[in-house]
């Protein structure tokens, strides 16, 4: 089976990096693919399983946990996992792309960790935890509860960032879009 590369965002919730990772899928020449993770999570809104996560009861998901179904896995908030089917990773390379994730630190570590020679692992840095807090309170999607659980572990996950191969900094949308895909393309040109 042909294997890729792996390309790893990971920032705290409301840096951005959804949108530069849907940037990045803009852009055909690079060759990615997204993946999709699995969530024992309920969906929201329109979400739908297999286009934005593929969602499955805790049971269902600690069982396929147990069974090595998951490149890597985590409890993000209580009762909430999250993961990578190894199954989404061999669709896309099957497909002759290259695995791009929108994902959290510790699964976009646990990633870089496994496959260290595959994988360029980037960390969107917001301007500021206040910038973030703004960002999160404008989406109106969530409870002040939800908000503040996140800002407390965006405080923890951004202590990490030094642990990723890029800091790419969100200051200003479209000049953080250029430097996404111009690192995507300067690392798979390394061959």
């Amino acid at each position: 089976m042909h294997t890729g590369k792996f390309i790893v965002f990971s920032a705290p919730s409301g840096s951005g990096k959804t949108t530069l990772v849907r940037h990045a899928l803009s852009h055909p020449e690079l060759l990615l693919s997204f993946s999709v993770s699995a969530t024992s999570r309920l969906p929201r809104g329109s979400e739908k399983h297999g286009v934005d996560y593929y969602f499955f009861s805790e049971k269902d998901f600690l069982e396929k946990a147990a069974n090595g179904d998951f490149l890597e896995y985590e409890e993000v908030y209580e009762g909430a996992f999250y993961g990578t089917l190894k199954s989404e990773v061999e669709r896309i390379w099957s497909a002759g792309k290259h695995v791009i994730f929108d994902i959290d630190v510790e699964g976009g570590l646990q990633i870089k960790k496994q496959f260290p020679d595959q994988t360029l692992a980037v960390f969107v840095q917001p301007p500021s935890l206040e910038v973030l807090e703004q960002r999160l309170r404008s989406r109106n999607t969530e409870s002040e509860e939800k908000i503040r659980m996140r800002l407390a572990k965006s405080k923890k996950e951004i202590s990490r960032s030094l642990e990723f191969d890029v800091l790419l900094e969100n200051n200003d949308l479209e000049t953080a879009k250029k430097e996404a895909v111009t690192l995507i393309s300067n690392y798979l040109s390394q061959s």
